[in-house]
């Protein structure tokens, strides 16, 4: 298994276990997973840049259940962007990530974040969503109630002017997803 070293950007980042299985029935790796969101990133990180993470990590594969994780560990290298996110019920604050480049992404993907779960608002505004998320899952496995209900879901907002678009969940439903002002 080992450690290999990678450079990303200007970053160097340390992958232990690239062997290590993580979607047993495709047999992705988490070297695949840091391939795929290394591949992925210009294309991503428009929709995360400037907006607080948490993390769904999955330290022993997708089929563990795995747990997510809103504070950044203090382990975490210097250069992963924090921001600090009030907790209202301790009264305090703890600091997130925010994903602003490649490197942050192959670094999540090495910590076995699979789904990074982006605020609806950005860093600099948290407390006003500038995009609003419709969230359709499915109740069994057939996929058609939910393309037909995101379909109509579009259709309803057109109507009353609003622009929207639809994106997979990574997990098994569709979001609908309106930009705010």
């Amino acid at each position: 298994m080992g450690v290999e070293t990678l450079q990303v950007d200007s970053f160097t980042i340390e992958l232990s276990h690239p062997d290590k299985v993580l979607f047993p029935d495709a047999g992705i790796t988490k070297r695949g997973l840091v391939d795929y969101y290394e591949r992925i990133a210009g294309t991503m990180l428009p929709h995360v840049r400037r907006r607080a993470i948490s993390m769904q990590r999955f330290p022993n594969g997708i089929a563990s259940g795995g747990f997510y994780q809103k504070e950044a560990p203090d382990y975490f290298p210097p250069w992963v962007d924090r921001v600090l996110v009030p907790v209202a019920e301790k009264g305090t604050a703890q600091p997130q990530v925010v994903c602003n480049n490649a490197a942050t992404l192959v670094y999540l993907a090495t910590q076995d974040c699979v789904t990074p779960h982006v605020w609806l608002s950005r860093t600099d505004d948290l407390h006003h969503p500038d995009r609003l998320i419709f969230d359709f899952d499915p109740a069994t496995d057939d996929f058609e109630p939910i393309r037909a209900a995101s379909q109509a879901m579009r259709e309803v907002l057109a109507g009353i002017g609003l622009e929207s678009f639809v994106m997979t969940t990574g997990a098994r439903g569709l979001h609908v997803g309106v930009p705010l002002d």
